[in-house]
């Protein structure tokens, strides 16, 4: 019977790096899992790329414990290396060379890559292997990126900002694609601006703010830990005052002309006592809708957050 090796991709506990007298990442702890895409977001100067760069063993840090892959990246082999995969936001290659050509050319770098056309085909590239790259749209030039990582084989992917600069459609298509890799076992560590991005593609977060984690957690934890889970809202029947249904539910009702809305975090339970209440008083509630807040508002939140508390210090890297 195969062994499959459950010991996380990554532990980083009290992460500390400065430059001068600017504390960039000052005491950051997490963990990534082994198979799972774990989403590291931030805003500009939180602490990511430096925290990152740690990770993949191309900065020194100042205090803490690292171990990607069982290993510490300040002791980084080439044999370790192989294991890791890298796709920068903006990765340079010869326009001339086709798909197929450049691939083999990444491969000939690994002492044990995967096979060309496999690779080729993860990626969604199999009909276009004997295009040139300078003739590749904006989505199969990322796909061909991401190949370009994958094809050492390795146990982590590091992905930087996959779908910057894409349209819609590409970004959807790049989606696709990772999550197709989601299934085959490799571990990911996502960084991107794009919330929606994080929200579809990430099994669990970490939002750090000031070079502190603000937040850690699968989607639904950090929206039960930070804030509503979701809003109620409704068309305010007549004649009905706000503060006889919100008393009816617990809550503090808030009104925007003709609507009423309100925060929830146990929202099953919420609209139970809120349409038991206008059943037994034959009350209509007209355009009752339910809406989970987005990552997007959740990151703010927690940014938001963190400047109150002065958890964060902008400006930093």
């Amino acid at each position: 019977m195969e062994i499959v090796d459950t010991s996380p991709a990554i532990v980083v506990e009290g992460l500390r790096k400065s430059y001068g007298e600017r504390d960039v990442v000052r005491g950051v702890t997490f963990r990534v899992e082994a198979g799972e895409c774990f989403g590291l977001l931030g805003h500009n100067g939180a602490g990511k790329t430096t925290t990152i760069e740690i990770l993949e063993g191309y900065l020194a840090r100042d205090g803490g414990t690292v171990s990607v892959l069982g290993c510490d990246p300040n002791d980084a082999t080439q044999e370790w290396r192989s294991r890791i995969g890298i796709v920068l936001q903006d990765m340079q290659v010869f326009p001339t060379l086709t798909v197929a050509e450049t691939v083999r050319m990444f491969a000939d770098l690994y002492p044990a890559s995967r096979g060309i056309a496999e690779t080729i085909d993860l990626v969604g590239l199999t009909a276009r292997s004997s295009a040139r790259v300078g003739g590749l749209s904006g989505g199969e030039k990322r796909r061909l990126d991401v190949a370009l990582g994958l094809i050492g084989d390795p146990e982590l992917l590091f992905l930087d900002e996959p779908t910057a600069g894409l349209d819609p459609a590409a970004r959807r298509e790049v989606w696709a694609m990772i999550e197709g890799l989601k299934s085959t076992g490799v571990s990911i560590v996502l960084t991107t601006h794009f919330m929606d991005e994080a929200q579809i593609l990430a099994d669990r977060l970490v939002i750090l703010d000031g070079g502190v984690v603000a937040a850690d957690g699968t989607f639904d934890e950090l929206r039960r830990d930070h804030g509503a889970a979701a809003t109620i809202s409704f068309r305010l029947p007549v004649a009905v005052p706000a503060e006889v249904w919100g008393a009816a539910v617990g809550v503090e009702a808030r009104v925007d002309g003709p609507r009423a809305e309100f925060a929830s975090i146990d929202p099953q339970r919420d609209l139970y006592l809120l349409l038991g209440w206008a059943d037994e008083r034959s009350v209509i509630l007209e355009d009752l809708a339910v809406r989970r807040s987005s990552l997007e508002e959740l990151f703010l939140s927690v940014s938001a957050e963190g400047a109150d508390t002065g958890a964060g210090t902008r400006g930093q890297q």
